[in-house]
C-alpha cells in the first residue's frame, strides 16, 4: 500500500476539521430546540457531551495526521538535499 501525499492527508485533515465544526453546530442547534424541562435539560447535557467526546477524537486524529505530514515533508526534504 503506498503511502499518502501530503496533499492527501491536509484534505483528511480539512475534513476531519469540517467534521467537528458540524458536530458542535449540530449540538448548539440541538440543545436550543429542547425545552426546559428536566429532562430537556438532562438530553441537552448528553447531546453536549457527546459532541465534547467526538470533537476531542477528531482533534487527536487531525492532530496525529499532522504529525504524520510533517514527518513526510521532512523526509523528503531530506531526500531532496542528499540527492542535489
Amino acid at each position: 500500500m503506498q503511502a499518502p501525499t501530503t496533499a492527501q492527508i491536509r484534505t483528511a485533515i480539512e475534513v476531519l476539521t469540517k467534521l467537528g465544526e458540524r458536530l458542535n453546530t449540530h449540538a448548539e442547534h440541538s440543545v436550543m430546540q429542547l425545552s426546559e424541562s428536566p429532562a430537556g435539560v438532562h438530553h441537552a447535557g448528553r447531546i453536549e457531551v457527546s459532541a465534547i467526546e467526538q470533537t476531542t477524537r477528531i482533534e487527536a486524529v487531525a492532530a496525529q495526521l499532522k504529525i504524520w505530514r510533517d514527518e513526510l515533508l521532512e523526509q523528503r526534504r531530506q531526500c531532496v538535499s542528499h540527492h542535489v
